[in-house]
C-alpha cells in the first residue's frame, strides 16, 4: 500500500493528504499540538507530536512503511529539524520512493521585479531565507549521499479556503498597501497538491520546481479585486512607508520578483486549476457564504 508521511501535516500537506486518502492511501505525519493531532486523527491519519525535539519514538514508528515523504517544517536555529533527528530512520526506509521538501520562493531574494526560474541562483536577503537555502542544500545532499529521491518545491504565496483575502476582508484586517513596483506571485493550495501528485508520478531526484500561478500581481490589486467581487468598497490605499508592518510582513515587501512556472508544466504536465488569482478568488467565493 502507498503511504504518505508528512512532517508538518498542515495546510498544504493536508490538501495533498486529503486527495491521497480518497484514493486509498495510508496517511501519517506530525503536528505540533494536541488539538491538531486530535483533529487530523479524526480523519483516520496516524499522528505523532513533533515540534523539533529529539527522541520521539512514536515518529520513528510511524515512519515504517512510508513510500512518499513530504516535509513542510521550516528550519529552526539548529538547521533542519527532520534531518537533525530522523536522518538515519529515513535513510533506512527501503520502501521510500519519493521525498518532497516544501521551500519558498523567498530564497530568490529581491530580483527588482525580474522574472526568475529554477536556474536563477538563490539570493536570500534574510536569516530566514538563508536558512531555507541551507535546508534545501542539506536535503539535496542527503539525496545524493543515500540515493533517496529528493525533490524541492519553492512555493509562492499560498492561499485557499480559510486563508485568503476574503477572510481578511471579512475580519476587517485587509489592507491595500502601495509600494511602487511591488509584485507577488501566488499559488492556490489545490494547485500545490496537483504539482506534488504529478511529481510523485514522475519523480526526478534532485529536481527543483517553482510552484506559482501564471500572473504575479501587486498585493493591492488583489485586495481591490476581491472587494469588487464582494460588492464592497476596497480598503483605502496605504503607502508602504506609512504602514505599521511587523518585521516578518515587512520582509516580504523587500523581495520583488516574478516567479516563472514553466517547469511544472513542461516536465510534470501540470495544468493549473487556478492560473491567476481571479479564477482562484472566484472559486473561493462560490464556495463560501459571505
Amino acid at each position: 500500500m502507498s503511504r504518505l508521511f508528512a512532517f508538518g501535516l498542515g495546510y498544504s500537506a493536508g490538501a495533498l493528504a486529503a486527495r491521497l486518502k480518497d484514493k486509498g492511501w495510508d496517511i501519517a505525519g506530525t503536528a505540533r499540538d494536541q488539538a491538531n493531532i486530535e483533529r487530523l486523527g479524526a480523519n483516520g491519519y496516524g499522528l505523532a507530536r513533533f515540534a523539533g525535539e529529539p527522541g520521539n519514538r512514536e515518529v520513528a514508528q510511524l515512519l515504517h512503511g512510508t513510500t512518499h515523504l513530504l516535509h513542510s517544517i521550516p528550519p529552526g536555529p539548529g538547521g533542519d529539524p527532520v534531518l537533525a533527528h530522523y536522518r538515519e530512520e529515513i535513510a533506512a526506509l527501503g520502501s521510500l520512493q519519493w521525498i518532497g521538501y516544501l521551500s519558498t520562493v523567498g530564497v530568490y531574494g529581491d530580483q527588482q521585479g525580474r522574472w526568475v526560474d529554477e536556474t536563477t541562483p538563490p539570493a536570500p536577503n534574510s536569516e530566514r531565507t538563508e536558512a531555507r537555502v541551507e535546508a534545501e542544500q542539506a536535503w539535496l545532499g542527503f539525496g545524493e549521499e543515500t540515493g533517496r529521491p529528493v525533490q524541492i518545491f519553492r512555493l509562492a504565496g499560498i492561499y485557499g479556503p480559510g486563508r485568503s483575502v476574503f477572510d481578511k476582508l471579512r475580519a476587517g484586517t485587509a489592507r491595500r498597501i502601495k509600494k511602487d513596483g511591488q509584485v507577488f506571485s501566488r499559488i492556490h493550495v489545490e494547485d500545490i497538491a496537483s504539482v506534488l501528485e504529478a511529481s510523485m508520478a514522475r519523480p526526478r531526484a534532485g529536481a527543483i520546481y517553482n510552484v506559482a500561478d501564471d500572473e504575479p500581481a501587486a498585493p493591492g490589486e488583489v485586495v481591490a479585486y476581491a472587494a469588487e467581487l464582494l460588492g464592497i468598497p476596497p480598503p483605502p490605499e496605504i503607502a508602504f512607508e506609512d504602514a505599521d508592518l511587523s518585521p516578518m510582513a515587512r520582509s516580504f515587501y523587500e523581495g520583488r520578483r516574478r516567479i516563472g512556472n514553466a517547469r511544472i508544466k513542461s516536465e510534470l504536465g501540470v495544468q493549473l486549476a487556478f492560473p491567476t488569482y481571479r479564477e482562484g478568488l472566484a472559486a473561493l467565493l462560490a464556495g463560501h457564504t459571505w
